[in-house]
């Protein structure tokens, strides 16, 4: 049975690095974040409007990997992410992003603590809200009522307790 794990988090809390780490570990499949790579295309501005092609499409490569996968699978971003984010930035969030988040069917969250070092990059845009925007992600979670774990440490000892955290919840 399909296993789905979602690396979640406020920004530069090393959610794609761990992914990638994971995915290795387990011999698994990632989803990478598209939001970078659609960024980047844009050269790093967007609007409102952007958050939802985002959403969109990162839940439609959520969905195709899924649909060919037979194991555990890491998602490096979720709707979460896009939800959190259009509600800082904007005030607001789509309504179709809310009412997908349910719909992504994710096994366990991994909750990136804010304990890492802030690492400048020209997508990232709020090195001083780390605190609140973690406390936005938790009160989500819980209000949601999804699984997850806060992830916290540095270097090794972070991975380790992903995987730790992995091992509980599914054996």
């Amino acid at each position: 049975m399909i296993k789905r794990i979602a690396i979640t988090g406020p920004e530069s809390t090393g959610k794609s690095i761990l992914t990638e780490q994971l995915a290795k570990h387990f011999q698994a499949i990632w989803v990478p974040e598209y939001a970078r790579t659609y960024l980047d295309s844009k050269n790093g501005s967007y609007t409102y409007a952007d958050i939802l092609k985002i959403a969109k499409t990162q839940l439609a490569q959520m969905e195709e990997v899924s649909a060919n996968s037979k194991d555990l699978i890491f998602f490096d971003t979720e709707l979460i992410v896009t939800k959190i984010w259009c509600e800082f930035k904007y005030g607001k969030c789509h309504p179709w992003i809310t009412k997908h988040i349910p719909e992504q069917n994710i096994d366990l969250y991994l909750l990136m603590n804010i304990d890492l070092p802030w690492q400048p990059d020209p997508q990232r845009e709020h090195p001083d809200k780390r605190n609140i925007l973690f406390n936005l992600y938790k009160e989500e979670l819980e209000k949601q009522n999804f699984p997850y774990q806060i992830i916290s440490g540095t270097g090794r000892q972070r991975t380790d307790n992903a995987i730790n955290a992995i091992r509980r919840r599914f054996h």
